[in-house]
């Protein structure tokens, strides 16, 4: 997945309200990025970080940069886009770029399913049960080469893996894929210590039959792929 606006480097000064930040340009000026993460972001929102961002010239938007990358200043990169997992994926998915759901020819993003929910991603095929993909993109990581998921409570998260049991339950296969938008993470793990109950959420799914997939990703300020499988700890 490419950015559709080449991205520009900038420093951050501070993220607030969720959904804002305030960063300061190349020649010197201060303006307001939209971020478009819900979580804590914990480890990537330090004042003086710096950052690259998506310039828009949209009569429609409010804010005329997009906060995208981390830019650890080491080689290494963090996507902070919770939207762009799903964009990269739905390329990979139909080109048949993850083995383990490769035979699926019909890829159905964002349809409905549960309790008033849409799943990322139904996958279909002759003579294969249906395939339900949810997705989570994974940014935090305490430990070196090791990413967490999640990095705040999510009842949203959780609420997830339990309709995922629900299909098994109901002859699907279903699958709940981590992307780890990292590119200094080897391996990843539950945060049990930040969010108990999903990681109690994620036992019972995983001991219903809910599969479990862990993809890397290699990213760079031209756009972010699909990387290697990773194992999950």
């Amino acid at each position: 997945m490419q950015f559709q606006t080449p991205l520009i480097p900038a420093r951050l000064i501070r993220r607030y309200k969720r959904f804002l930040a305030d960063i300061q340009l190349e020649d010197g000026r201060e303006v307001t990025a939209h971020c478009a993460n819900p979580g804590s972001m914990m480890g990537l929102a330090e004042a003086g970080m710096k950052i690259w961002v998506e310039p828009n010239d949209d009569p429609k938007k409010k804010l005329k940069y997009g906060w995208r990358l981390v830019d650890h200043e080491n080689g290494h990169f963090t996507g902070v886009d919770t939207a762009v997992p799903n964009r990269a994926l739905k390329t990979s998915l139909m080109a048949g770029e993850v083995p383990e759901l490769a035979e699926y020819d019909q890829v159905l993003p964002e349809q409905k399913y549960g309790e008033k929910s849409r799943i990322d991603f139904l996958l279909r095929g002759d003579g294969l049960k249906d395939a339900y993909v949810e997705v989570k993109s994974v940014t935090l990581s305490r430990q070196a080469a090791l990413a967490e998921f999640p990095d705040s409570v999510t009842a949203r998260g959780t609420k997830h893996l339990g309709e995922l049991a629900k299909m098994v339950d109901q002859g699907h296969r279903a699958v709940m894929l981590y992307l780890v938008q990292r590119t200094d993470c080897e391996a990843m793990t539950l945060a049990q210590d930040i969010d108990p109950t999903y990681a109690a959420a994620f036992e019972s799914a995983t001991k219903a039959g809910v599969e479990v997939l862990c993809y890397g990703t290699r990213i760079s300020p031209e756009g972010v792929e699909l990387g290697q499988r990773l194992p999950f700890r």
